[in-house]
């Protein structure tokens, strides 16, 4: 007979409502063989008793809904947010507070380069901290007029170049005509790129040599490290170009032993026809494994609110900037919309601004007539000023939502100050709207866009402080109950996934977040600062930092 491990712990939070808190799992073949008190496992048999988690407390693997595992592949590169950030290995580097600061860490690296012709990136920039400043390609001139430089802002809808980058990409011309890149008064582009489509001809020369939201094999495996630092056993990567090429990467490095997450990729939609990518879709899901889930598509509609790219209603910008970009026209969108719900692939979609949640609302209802789709679960990412109305249509059309949590804390006071103003604010990511309208929800934190760490996002969406210590949106304030569930059952749900992970029952993935407190027990302000000591992965023990 195969092995039998039975935990125990000081708790075990299970998010099964018959048996909410118990203090033994037992575990064979990778799954959860039951849960309950010592004597209620026993009649299955031989069994070891592990008690290294006696004094911890278990909670189902946290699965993130909303990130990207190029945040591996860049922390090779320089990192030059605003906020601190910890790498893969456990460093924490200090957030920069200044364009000077940014560009004196950009030298340093410089400094360090053996190579005069590679190029020189960076990642995480915020300029709309720094008053919304600008960075011109004169300033990253600054560090070098002789080798490329690109800087990734931490929406990753923006990329800032210099000089030399335009130059040996072909855009340092007169003339350029594209929304996408900007002209400075003497005709050339200012140096600041927007979206995936302008960003295409200059990201090979400037170090983003895959596509934008890769990864690679030595990228997969650190982002693994911060998987298990924050409690992560299922991950999406929710826009990955799924090249022949890295499906079999991604295929190689997760069958790997000591591989720690399950990770669910999805073919983002560009390049392909509407056509092309969901058959591209059923394609890839016939390669799934256990620990490689594929077969699901990410359109993005619009960009992001902080960057002024994404789509907004009346009346706009509160400072007054033009609306944003379409980065996928509403016709595509219906195709697409038609075509994958005849198909049965699921489609997630990024809708920032409230003009593109209406539009996926508007392209989506004729699509489900047409094909009715019963369980489809079709999912907004973001959705971030979705209004009280849109939340009710997203019921009636039996939609998720998965809302920025992290955002709030982030840019919620630019937000109110500068973006979209006081009122917008308050509402923005909207948890308790959703829950009392019925519609599926989970939470995220778009890494690389905002660090990875469920507990933070559940301490944003049940505290709703910004970064400057304000409580902005009183009312839409969800319960720590309802904030552990996004992060487990409810990310779970939008994946067609709920009953594999997500909580702990019998049956299901041995899957565990290993917690040094507990999530239900500590003050609500006090829930991000729970130390995760690691994972349990389909039984396979990870402990955060042993990587």
């Amino acid at each position: 007979m195969t092995e039998t491990t039975i935990y125990v712990a000081k708790k075990i939070l299970t998010m099964n409502p018959n048996q909410p808190e118990v203090t033994h799992v037992a575990v064979r073949d990778g799954r959860i063989l039951g849960a309950g008190v010592l004597s209620d496992l026993e009649p299955w048999g031989t069994y070891t008793l592990d008690d290294r988690f006696s004094d911890k407390v278990l909670m189902p693997g946290f699965v993130e809904g909303h990130a990207h595992t190029m945040e591996g592949t860049l922390w090779r590169k320089t990192y030059v947010g605003w906020f601190d950030r910890r790498d893969p290995d456990g460093k924490t580097w200090a957030g920069l507070k200044s364009i000077d600061s940014v560009i004196e860490r950009l030298k340093e690296t410089e400094a360090q380069m053996t190579d005069p012709d590679a190029a020189l990136s960076g990642w995480g920039l915020d300029p709309i901290y720094m008053n919304n400043q600008r960075v011109s390609r004169h300033d990253l001139d600054k560090v070098s007029t002789t080798r490329p430089i690109g800087v990734l802002h931490a929406s990753g809808h923006i990329l800032n170049v210099n000089t030399k980058a335009l130059e040996v990409s072909g855009l340092l011309k007169p003339g350029v005509n594209h929304d996408g890149i900007p002209l400075a008064e003497d005709g050339l582009s200012t140096g600041e790129i927007y979206g995936m489509d302008a960003m295409s001809p200059v990201g090979p020369h400037v170090g983003f040599d895959r596509a934008m939201t890769d990864c690679d094999e030595q990228g997969l495996r650190d982002y693994a490290k911060l998987c298990v630092r924050a409690g992560v056993t299922t991950c999406t990567d929710l826009a990955a170009r799924l090249t022949d090429e890295s499906v079999a990467m991604m295929l190689k490095v997760t069958s790997e032993d000591r591989f720690p997450a399950r990770l669910v990729p999805l073919r983002i939609f560009f390049g392909m026809s509407a056509k092309d990518v969901v058959e591209y879709a059923q394609a890839l899901g016939k390669k799934s494994t256990d620990r490689l889930r594929l077969g699901r598509i990410k359109a993005v509609a619009d960009g992001s609110i902080q960057g002024f790219s994404a789509r907004m209603r009346w009346p706009g910008y509160h400072n007054g900037a033009p609306n944003g970009l379409w980065y996928t026209a509403p016709d595509q969108m219906s195709e697409l919309y038609h075509l994958a719900l005849k198909a049965g692939v699921q489609v997630h979609t990024h809708t920032n601004g409230d003009q593109a949640t209406q539009m996926a609302l508007d392209m989506l209802e004729p699509a489900l007539r047409a094909h009715p789709s019963p369980d489809h679960r079709f999912t907004l990412q973001h959705c971030q000023l979705a209004d009280a109305a849109q939340f009710r249509k997203m019921k009636a059309l039996e939609m998720c939502v998965n809302l920025f949590a992290n955002h709030h804390f982030y840019w919620g006071d630019e937000h109110y100050r500068l973006t979209v103003g006081p009122e917008r604010a308050e509402r923005m990511n909207a948890c308790r709207t959703a829950l009392d309208t019925g519609v599926p929800m989970t939470i995220h934190s778009d890494a690389p866009v905002t660090p990875l760490g469920p507990l933070f996002t559940a301490w944003c969406a049940v505290n709703r402080i910004t970064a400057s210590g304000r409580t902005q949106g009183e009312g839409e304030k969800i319960d720590m109950a309802a904030a552990l569930h996004a992060i487990t059952l409810g990310a779970a749900y939008t994946l067609h996934m709920d009953g594999e992970v997500g909580s702990i029952e019998v049956g299901k993935q041995a899957d565990f977040a290993v917690l040094d407190e507990d999530p239900m027990v500590v003050d609500v302000m006090a829930l991000k600062d729970i130390p995760v000591w690691g994972t349990v992965q389909g039984g396979r023990v990870f402990a955060a930092g042993e990587l």
